[in-house]
């Protein structure tokens, strides 16, 4: 196994040899799940072009749908299980639930061909979901045009549940679900996300049509490729031994290659520009080459070398891939070059193409879902979207169910409403089981026998209606304590059966009885709040009273952090509209969605409007609104407040109208050319945000995606940190790091972080010596181009450049030599000991004030006469300061 890093997309080569045992069990079917759509329950067959063992889907899934059949013109040379389909015209979400061996990696392919089923000659358009994330559209071409979406997933749970999405423009079908296990050391990306089938190619085949099991023991379908108007082709009858991709042996035994030894080329062109591709080249030489020959070459992506001097090895497979994604562009060539000490042109023999896609939202916790199963199944439960995950996406979420979900955790259920449902018999035990419910309405429903003592241990409730049903017996006496001291809320007015204690009083009065102590204890939690609603306040004036002379600098320059301070609340979606004039004007575009220009009570702000289309939007948009409503510091973004109403969901901040540090340090000459103690503030700001986030906050706060393009600057080029979205918690109690999946941006990502899933502290340190490395040569993260000379991260190019002990010539020419040397050497060492993780935030901060330091002491030397400009009020007592002794500020803790 051999790693070689040419750019930021490094390239791993196997030389991998398997044994005979692997390839003796090639027609094994273990583990493959096949599914027939529409097929009734007790269908099974072989497919008699691949002998694939095939069996109804009904089984799997919650609503029935409608068996199909397409229409006999469409159905020549079609295998047996492309014939049926089952759609769904009712319902939104209609999902199968498919059981599978957990953490095992699984090709998963879903098959659509209209085929005119329902005679109406209109192909649909809808969403498939894979659990509780979006997978992909299926907009389905033609009538009889077949449509594939295959993903490579590795599922979480001992279930896959694969859901098809009515968007209003045609009703969702499907022909065949087909699941296949992977070798678990193949494919490998991080969990959480997936890959996507791009395009699968036999190159140089010899025939037309597409190749799959027996050939292929995990069921690939390869289809052929070549240009026969600049390739030829290179064949053996020989058996080609495979690595641990087992590609057959029937692929790999043609091979494409150039005519005149031009380089081979091939093209991939992406929808939009944030797509994320990995690459599989298949290698094997065909030919027994004579003594005086060889074959090796290069392989580049748009000219960039991915990997040097490549030879292949005779009759047995080599697979060539990055294990990182390539993105950024639309258009992309992969190039394979003679190599200058080749006397034959290059090969090809097959190539796999994946996109990247992301699921990340966590399904449902396993224990809700199980409990709600068992629910809806002893109830019959009838509600028109009780299928799928009950709680996510939340657009779809179940009608009746309220969940907590803090981005991270699986969702948990906390209410459950089941009030007029029709619900007869005993209160079923699998509600005990939804062990975060904190309100459960059962009301106006036929149940009968008593209040069973499991509701009892269901610790977090605060609500209970039981009201008009038929149950009888006494109230457990737990609950009826509870209800007593307040700290639940219990109706079972309508029960006249049903009774407090003994003797029962079959009377009005008594029927009422707990929910008049149930007033009661409302009355008093109501009077604990109003008093500790009025203690927070006093405590609050008290430590702001107390902490003026601590940090008074920390709004006395920001009129907005004035006026939003204690204005953090929850706005309407109509009031978001008004806010932003209709959504008039446009301040950016990201991942989240589009922020928009606002103003309130003249006020200027920026409105964050989450799009729809955003995988990661919802739990980002909660994580971030609980960490800034309680964390305050004059360089971290103030949250005025947020909308969350329906689908549409706002984050309003304060406006920071010099945009981005990203933006400055372009090559767009519409910007300001920050001076390099301009720079230098901005980066002691940045840096003093992120010491309060691992310093000043208890638990510490990890940011995970510090950036230029995080960091915003405020009139006065005052900088901010922003986006936190990412953003982690610290473990309190003594741990070292906290073990999460890799988030963050390519190129300001810790390599330490993204290989090991362990997040410490200095992983933040990590982005923002990038960051600083930026500042100083205007340089971006990751070299778009690059020469040979050149390195694609900016660490590279730094260290290479400084090899012959010259700083000036990784300096922003911009600068135009306006800097003291001493503080630019300084500035660098910072970043690069950031990079190399030798020091946290607090230590940052104080190395670069002493850079900063240095700057202002040129000044004041060389520039007594002129006045100094300082966006941050730096007075002459700081320019007077001794470099030896250095000011740090005292942060409050997290509020």
């Amino acid at each position: 196994m051999k790693i070689e890093h040419f750019h930021s997309y490094t390239i791993l080569v196997i030389y991998y040899f398997l044994s005979f045992f692997v390839v003796a069990h090639a027609q094994d079917q273990s583990g493959f799940i096949s599914l027939d759509c529409g097929s009734p329950k007790n269908t099974s067959f072989a497919e008699p072009t691949t002998g694939i063992n095939y069996i109804s889907d009904e089984p799997f899934i919650n609503s029935s749908g409608v068996s199909n059949s397409i229409l006999p013109l469409y159905r020549l040379n079609l295998q047996q299980h492309a014939i049926k389909l089952r759609s769904f015209p009712d319902g939104i979400r209609n999902c199968y639930t498919i059981n599978i061996k957990k953490g095992t990696k699984y090709l998963i392919r879903l098959s659509f061909l209209y085929g005119n089923y329902d005679a109406k000659n209109n192909t649909p358009k809808f969403d498939i979901h894979l659990g509780a994330n979006f997978w992909d559209t299926v907009k389905v071409e033609g009538i009889s045009t077949p449509s594939i979406r295959e993903i490579i997933h590795v599922p979480l749970q001992n279930y896959v549940r694969v859901c098809l999405v009515n968007t209003g423009t045609g009703t969702p079908f499907v022909n065949a679900i087909e699941l296949r296990p992977l070798k678990n050391n193949t494919y490998e990306v991080d969990q959480y996300v997936s890959l996507a089938m791009v395009d699968r190619l036999d190159i140089g085949s010899t025939t037309n049509g597409a190749q799959r099991f027996p050939e292929d023991v995990f069921d690939r379908k390869w289809g052929s490729f070549q240009d026969e108007s600049v390739w030829t082709t290179i064949t053996t009858s020989l058996s080609v031994e495979s690595n641990e991709f087992l590609v057959p042996s029937q692929i790999m035994r043609t091979a494409a290659t150039t005519i005149n030894s031009a380089p081979l080329e091939l093209f991939v062109t992406a929808s939009d520009e944030s797509n994320r591709f990995y690459v599989y080249l298949h290698f094997a030489e065909l030919e027994k080459l004579k003594p005086n020959d060889s074959r090796a070459f290069d392989i580049k992506l748009n000219s960039v070398n991915l990997y040097k001097n490549c030879v292949p090895n005779y009759l047995s497979t080599n697979t060539i891939y990055s294990i990182s994604p390539f993105t950024g562009r639309l258009n992309y060539t992969i190039s394979i070059n003679k190599a200058w000490n080749s006397t034959l042109p290059p090969i090809l023999n097959a190539i796999e193409l994946y996109s990247l896609i992301d699921l990340s939202l966590p399904e449902t916790a396993q224990a809700d879902v199980d409990a709600l199963t068992n629910v809806k199944s002893a109830y019959g439960v009838n509600k028109r979207n009780w299928d799928g995950d009950p709680c996510l996406p939340s657009n779809y979420s179940w009608v009746g169910l309220n969940c907590n979900f803090d981005g991270s955790d699986p969702p948990r259920v906390t209410s459950l409403n089941l009030s007029s449902s029709g619900l007869t018999g005993e209160i079923s035990t699998h509600i005990s089981e939804l062990t975060e419910l904190e309100s459960l309405d059962l009301s106006n429903n036929n149940l009968t026998g008593s209040v069973p003592d499991f509701l009892s241990q269901l610790s977090k409730l605060k609500v209970l209606n039981l009201g008009r049903n038929k149950l009888t017996g006494l109230v457990p006496a737990v609950l009826v304590e509870r209800s007593k001291d307040g700290s639940l809320s219990i109706s079972i007015e309508g029960n006249p059966d049903l009774c407090e204690s003994f003797p029962c009083k079959k009377n009005k009065k008594s029927s009422k009885v707990i929910p008049i102590v149930a007033s009661a204890g409302g009355f008093v939690i109501l009077s604990i709040v109003v008093v500790a609603i009025i203690l927070i306040i006093l405590l609050n004036k008290k430590k702001r009273a107390a902490g003026v002379n601590d940090d008074k600098s920390a709004y006395s320059n920001n009129f907005q952090n004035d006026s939003f301070e204690f204005k953090q609340r929850q706005f309407t979606y109509s009031e978001i509209v008004k806010i932003t004039n209709n959504f008039e004007r446009i301040l950016g575009k990201g991942g989240f969605g589009t922020v928009y220009h606002g103003l309130i009570d003249n006020v200027q702000v920026a409105v964050k409007m989450l799009s729809a289309s955003s995988v990661q939007g919802f739990q980002q948009f909660q994580a971030e609104v609980k960490l800034l409503m309680r964390v305050h510091h004059r360089n971290l973004t103030t949250l005025v407040g947020y909308c969350n109403e329906g689908t549409n969901l706002a984050l309003i901040y304060e406006y920071m109208p010099n945009g981005s540090l990203d933006t400055h340090l372009s090559d767009d000459s519409r910007t300001k050319v920050l001076s390099w103690e301009e720079r230098l503030h901005i980066a002691l700001d940045a840096a003093q945000g992120l010491e309060y986030l691992h310093s000043g906050c208890k638990p510490a706060i990890v940011h995970r995606d510090v950036k230029a393009a995080n960091i915003l600057l405020n009139e006065n080029f005052q900088a901010k940190i922003a986006d936190f979205g990412l953003s982690k918690f610290f473990p309190t109690d003594g741990g070292t790091h906290v073990s999460t999946i890799p988030a963050g941006t390519p190129g300001y990502l810790d390599p330490e972080y993204y290989m090991t899933h362990r997040l410490v502290e200095k992983s933040d340190v990590y982005s923002f010596g990038v960051v600083l490395l930026e500042i100083i040569t205007n340089r971006p993260a990751i070299s778009r181009v690059i020469h040979e000379r050149d390195r694609g991260h900016i660490t590279q190019w730094v260290s290479f450049m400084l090899a012959n002990g010259d700083v000036k010539s990784i300096v922003d020419p911009k600068l135009e030599g306006n800097f003291e040397i001493n503080s630019i050497w300084k500035a660098v060492e910072v970043g690069m000991a950031c990079v190399s993780k030798k020091l946290n935030m607090s230590q940052v901060v104080i190395e670069l004030k002493e850079c900063l330091a240095l700057e202002l002491a040129q000044r004041h030397d060389y520039n007594s006469s002129r006045s100094v400009t300082d966006h941050h009020s730096v007075n002459d007592e700081m320019l007077s300061l001794d470099l030896d002794v250095m000011i740090t500020e005292s942060h409050p803790l997290a509020r």
